[in-house]
C-alpha cells in the first residue's frame, strides 16, 4: 500500500462500532460548538439521541440566554408530539422503581416500542446534581438503541419532579418515542406534578412494609390508576398476595374517578420479570377505555391548562427575583423583618410595588 493510500486511510472518518458509540460521538460534536435550534430540531425528528440530549439540556438550562431558544425548540417539536402513552411511576424509596422500569422497558422494546425514561433523581444539596444515577441502575435497558434514559436532578420542584420534565416529554415524542415513562423520587412531598403530566399513574407498593413506610398512600392512592405490589417472589410471595387482597378491599372505599376507571391491584416481581406483561395489558386496557369515553383527550387538555397557569407563575416569579431593583432591596427588607422593624406583609407589599416601577 502506498504512502498516499495510508495517508488517505488514516484521514478517513471512523465508523462507530455501535449505536451507543455513534450517539456519544454525535453528542461530543454537538457540545463542541453552539448549535442552532433548527439543527437540533432537525436531528431530533431524525431520531438522533445525541441531539435529543442536547435539546433537553437546553430546556433544563437556567441561563436567560437559553430560555428563548428552548421555547423555540419546544414549539417546533410540538406538531410532532402527543403520539405516545405517558406513564408516571412512583413509590417509596426501595420499592424497586428502577428495576421495575427496566423490566417494563425491555418488555416494550421486545414488542417493537421505543421507550424514553425521564427519571427524576433527588438533588444533592451541595452540588445540586443527581444522586442516584439511573443509567447505572438500568444496565440492560440503557444498552438498547430503542431506549433513551435521562436522569434529571429534581432541584427545588415540589414532589421531586424536574421543572422542565413537561417540555422534555414533547421532545421525546418528537424523536419517535411512543412510550414515555416518568419515574419520580417518591418521597411523599406531593405527586400532583407528575400526575398532571401523564396519562396513566402507577403506584408501586411493598408487601409488609408497615404503615410507617406507607404514610403517603392515602393521597397517592386517590390519584393512582393502578397499584402494583412489587417483589412478589420467594418468601415474600404470600405476603404480596395478602397485600393485594387488602388493597383491593381498600380501593372500594374510594369514589369512582372522573375517568370512570376503577383502579386495579396487581403483583409482580420486577427482578424475575413475572407479572410485567399483565401490567402492560392493564395500561392498554385503560387507554382503550378512556379513549372511548373521551377522558384521555380531555385529561390532556386540562393538563395543558394546568401547565399554562404553572408557567405563568414561574415566569412571574423569575421576573420578580431577576429585577435589579428587587435584588438591591430584598436583603435589606429581609433584615428588617428579622429585626422586627417591618412586618413580612408590609415588606412583601413594598417589594411588589417596587417591581412595578419602571
Amino acid at each position: 500500500m502506498s504512502k498516499d493510500q495510508n495517508k488517505h486511510k488514516s484521514q478517513s472518518p471512523k465508523v462507530p462500532s455501535s449505536t451507543t458509540g455513534y450517539a456519544i460521538d454525535r453528542f461530543k460534536r454537538l457540545q463542541q460548538k453552539e448549535v442552532s435550534v433548527k439543527v437540533i430540531f432537525d436531528e431530533i425528528i431524525n431520531k438522533d439521541t445525541a441531539a435529543l440530549s442536547k435539546g433537553i439540556t437546553l430546556i433544563e438550562s437556567t441561563k436567560q440566554k437559553h430560555s428563548k431558544k428552548a421555547q423555540q425548540l419546544v414549539e417546533m417539536c410540538l406538531p410532532y408530539a402527543n403520539n405516545s402513552i405517558r406513564i408516571g411511576i412512583t413509590g417509596v424509596p426501595g420499592v424497586g422503581k428502577s428495576t421495575f422500569i427496566e423490566a417494563l422497558g425491555n418488555l416494550l422494546i421486545q414488542k417493537g416500542k421505543k421507550v424514553a425514561v425521564l427519571a427524576v433523581d433527588p438533588s444533592s444539596t451541595i452540588s445540586h446534581g443527581s444522586i442516584l444515577g439511573d443509567k447505572t441502575r438500568m444496565e440492560s435497558l440503557v444498552r438498547s438503541s430503542e431506549a433513551f434514559i435521562r436522569p434529571s436532578p429534581s432541584g427545588k420542584s415540589l414532589g421531586g419532579v424536574a421543572q422542565k420534565t413537561r417540555e422534555s416529554i414533547i421532545l421525546c415524542e418528537a424523536a419517535g418515542y411512543d412510550v414515555i415513562i416518568i419515574e419520580t423520587v417518591g418521597v411523599g412531598q406531593s405527586e400532583t406534578a407528575v400526575h398532571s403530566m401523564v396519562d396513566f399513574f402507577l403506584l408501586l407498593k411493598l408487601a409488609g412494609a408497615g404503615d410507617e413506610l406507607q404514610g403517603i398512600k392515602r393521597g397517592i392512592i386517590e390519584m393512582a390508576d393502578a397499584l402494583v405490589i412489587n417483589k412478589a417472589d420467594g418468601d415474600n410471595l404470600l405476603r404480596a398476595r395478602k397485600a393485594k387482597n387488602q388493597f383491593r378491599k381498600a380501593l372500594h372505599l374510594y369514589p369512582l374517578a372522573q375517568s370512570t376507571w376503577s383502579p386495579e391491584v396487581l403483583t409482580c416481581s420486577a427482578l424475575e420479570g413475572s407479572g410485567i406483561e399483565d401490567i402492560w395489558e392493564l395500561i392498554l386496557k385503560y387507554q382503550e377505555v378512556t379513549s372511548k369515553n373521551g377522558f384521555f383527550e380531555e385529561n390532556r387538555i386540562q393538563q395543558n391548562k394546568f401547565w399554562l397557569l404553572q408557567t405563568i407563575e414561574e415566569q412571574l416569579k423569575s421576573s420578580f427575583y431577576n429585577n435589579p431593583k428587587i435584588k438591591d432591596e430584598l436583603n435589606s427588607q429581609i433584615q428588617g423583618v428579622q429585626q422586627n422593624k417591618i412586618t413580612p406583609f408590609a415588606a412583601a407589599h413594598y417589594l411588589l410595588e417596587l417591581s412595578k416601577e419602571k
